[in-house]
């Protein structure tokens, strides 16, 4: 549309379709999300109670994960409670701007999320490889730039999506086939050049999910040589033990990522679409669901500590580095 006015090409609202080609099965795909949504908030919140009361708990292994947690139950919320709206009440419109608005803030949290865990990883570098120096690396004051610096990261790289996604024309409609504003899920909306767009996206993905893939490659590679090189075996599975949890994390997280990042770029004609729909949904609502009950299940803290909250028992924490 040469000499059109770009303002006229701006919707107004966004209709996300939820899953195509399903619709008339929405109302049962809702119920496993519902039902993962209340684990996740549930799960999430009181892992952030447990460690913000439990003085035992108040260590940098544990201030991470009370950040993951936040961010986990502040992804899905971002996400799920618009989609069930989708599912239930038919309620499809999105204004532009807070279309805009929730894709930043799914994408800065991905970010984010992805961050925590290399984060997490260096810790548990630092505790199994330098024991004796765990407690003078990681200092509160550590911990708190480490995050705000992770929190950053996601803000300056994620922002420029939303105003590379609002210079596109829309002329071609207005109907994104989401359940919520994935940013080449909007880009591919328009009928402009989102070339831009996909390369930017791109680079931040490299930026961020490889560099922290990188990061925690290279974290584990050093735990591994030096678990390995410890005399006993008790020694060797107790080192090893503290990092399972993180270990499964790392796998919910980066999995169902990778499956979205790629399939939106290179396997669209070859993968169903309500299947790529489904899994990006998973994506955003299965780290949150399963962090909690992981880490509620490995780690014995954790475990203790609900029982004392539950039961109202005194339960003796032990130590774990």
């Amino acid at each position: 549309m040469p000499g059109a006015n770009s303002s006229s090409l701006t919707p107004g609202v966004f209709i996300l379709n939820g899953v195509p080609g399903l619709e008339d099965t929405h109302i049962w795909i809702s119920l496993p999300f519902c039902l993962m949504y209340i684990i996740a908030v549930v799960g999430n919140c009181g892992l952030i109670y447990l460690i913000s009361h439990e003085e035992a708990l108040h260590r940098p292994m544990y201030y991470l994960l009370a950040l993951l947690s936040f961010t986990d139950v502040t992804l899905c919320t971002t996400t799920v409670p618009n989609m069930l709206c989708i599912f239930w009440f038919n309620l499809k419109e999105i204004d532009f701007s807070a279309c805009l608005a929730q894709m930043f803030f799914v994408h800065m949290l991905t970010g984010m999320e992805s961050g925590v865990l290399m984060l997490m990883a260096l810790d548990r570098y630092v505790a199994i490889c330098y024991p004796l120096r765990y407690a003078t690396i990681l200092t509160n004051p550590v911990i708190t730039k480490a995050g705000l610096a992770t929190f950053l990261r996601g803000v300056v790289l994620i922002a420029p999506f939303t105003f590379l996604t609002k210079r596109l024309p829309y002329c071609r409609g207005n109907h994104i086939p989401h359940t919520y504003c994935d940013h080449m899920s909007v880009a591919k909306v328009s009928c402009g050049n989102f070339r831009v767009n996909a390369i930017y996206g791109l680079m931040v993905a490299l930026l961020i999910g490889v560099f922290d893939i990188c990061c925690i490659s290279v974290s584990y590679a050093m735990i591994l040589r030096a678990v390995i090189s410890l005399s006993s075996a008790d020694a060797r599975h107790k080192a090893f033990s503290t990092c399972t949890s993180h270990i499964c994390a790392i796998v919910i997280t980066y999995v169902p990522a990778f499956f979205t990042f790629f399939t939106h770029r290179f396997g669209a004609h070859n993968i169903p679409h309500h299947i790529h729909i489904i899994v990006a949904n998973l994506y955003l609502l299965l780290p949150p669901t399963m962090n909690p009950i992981v880490y509620g299940v490995k780690t014995k803290q954790i475990r203790e500590g609900v029982v004392k909250v539950l039961l109202g028992n005194k339960v003796v924490f032990t130590q774990d580095k």
